[in-house]
């Protein structure tokens, strides 16, 4: 079948067997084969007692509804209207290069003259449409962007509408793919910029959410005088740490990008104690140990919970959460390789390096012994082998006091035990 240049493939058994078009009404007789009502009853119409397809005489000519198989070809008749209604909006939608260039050209006189967005909507709906096409083009907008102010007329119109939000989440996107192509430096100062981000991170929808987060990745992870910039602004850790927080309107996906931001962030020392006064210990380990999270964020998770444990702030918030200290046991050798370096390098920090008697007492109750003792035998890295045998040094050590303790207590009270 072809329709408008979309070539379709017909599944042969929703084929009528006597006028080869898809049925309609799907119609069984008593030998099983089904055809088009339409069609099977000009048949019998004619006088025929017999089926068409295996020629046996019909018992019966009842026909009986084959509703199973009319309810797969309406599925797959939606499924071919959908994709079509795709292609001719992908058709309407779609520009040429010389269009790209024209487009782009007519937007930044257009903005240059009115100062407002929102007159260039369908220009920029059709270049954010082109730019998702392909790779090839968005190099293309990116290239021609390049050689004009488009990126910097929209940040600037990022910096002077932040709350303008049906405008912001149809840039973000285009903006994001240019920063990403190299022109991170035409954006100006980052610190600007930071009212529309924090709207649109505290505001957006879920999709500008996520954009705009991953912009923000980017740009901390890329520019680290952007990174240092962006970091004074303590409001920016409890905005990222809410993607966190468990509940009705939790992303997975959003977290992961969001920690991700926050991994980057805290690669500054100085950070990480803003990351522990915002809550990150409490919102990051309740999540850890409540939530099913797929194996990238909990790789995540666990490094960002990492960075904090080296910091003597994000230890003692360690340590004070118990919960969060068995969430972390609960990961070595069951997640990946990654993860479970991760979840050892904390614990060594909290029981080895910090001393602290309640996380050795959270990993004793999250049979950690057993978990390090199986971490030896495996094929773990020399690192992890050897902050493993410290552990287990650690808390053959503890066995070994709480024995004498208990050996003592039992003589001294033998002692004054009546025979």
């Amino acid at each position: 079948m072809r329709k408008d240049d979309l070539y379709i493939t017909v599944p042969s058994f929703f084929r009528c067997p006597i006028s080869l078009d898809v049925m309609k009404s799907p119609v069984s007789l008593c030998t099983g084969v089904t055809y088009d009502r339409s069609s099977i009853q000009r048949w019998l119409d004619s006088g025929n007692n017999t089926c068409p397809a295996t020629m046996q005489v019909l018992q019966t000519k009842d026909l009986v509804p084959n509703h199973t198989l009319q309810r797969l070809i309406q599925i797959w008749s939606d499924s071919v209207r959908n994709q079509h209604s795709a292609t001719e909006s992908n058709r309407v939608n779609s520009v040429s290069p010389d269009q790209v260039r024209e487009l782009i050209k007519q937007f930044v006189n257009d903005f240059k003259v009115h100062t407002e967005l929102e007159v260039n909507s369908d220009r920029l709906s059709k270049l954010l449409a082109f730019s998702g096409e392909s790779a090839e083009n968005l190099r293309l907008v990116a290239s021609i962007a390049a050689e004009s102010d488009f990126l910097a007329i929209l940040t600037s119109f990022l910096v002077h509408n932040p709350k303008n939000l049906k405008v912001v989440e149809k840039i973000v996107p285009l903006w994001k793919m240019l920063l990403e192509r190299g022109s991170l430096s035409k954006i100006g100062k980052t610190n600007d910029v930071y009212p529309a981000i924090i709207t649109a991170l505290k505001h957006g929808s879920s999709k500008l959410k996520m954009e705009m987060t991953k912009a923000l990745e980017f740009i901390t992870s890329t520019d680290s005088e952007a990174k240092s910039s962006l970091s004074e602004n303590s409001e920016l850790y409890s905005v990222l740490l809410s993607f966190s927080t468990i509940n009705s309107d939790w992303i997975p996906e959003l977290m992961e990008v969001s920690v991700s931001c926050l991994i980057s962030l805290a690669m500054l020392r100085r950070n990480r104690v803003k990351l522990v006064k915002a809550g990150a210990v409490k919102t990051v380990g309740k999540a850890l140990s409540t939530a099913e999270m797929g194996t990238g964020l909990t790789d995540k998770v666990l490094r960002l919970l990492e960075l904090i444990s080296t910091c003597k702030e994000g230890r003692i918030e360690l340590c004070n959460d118990g919960d969060c200290v068995q969430a972390i046991v609960k990961k070595v050798l069951k997640v990946s390789n990654e993860a479970t370096e991760h979840a050892v390098t904390i614990l060594w920090s909290l029981c080895c390096l910090f001393r602290d008697h309640r996380a050795q007492e959270s990993v004793a109750k999250s049979n950690g012994m057993a978990k390090i003792l199986l971490l030896l035998q495996s094929n773990c890295s020399p690192a992890v082998r050897q902050m493993a045998a410290d552990l287990l040094k650690v808390f053959r050590v503890n066995s070994k006091a709480v024995s004498c303790l208990s050996t003592s207590y039992d003589t001294k009270t033998t002692h004054i035990m009546p025979f």
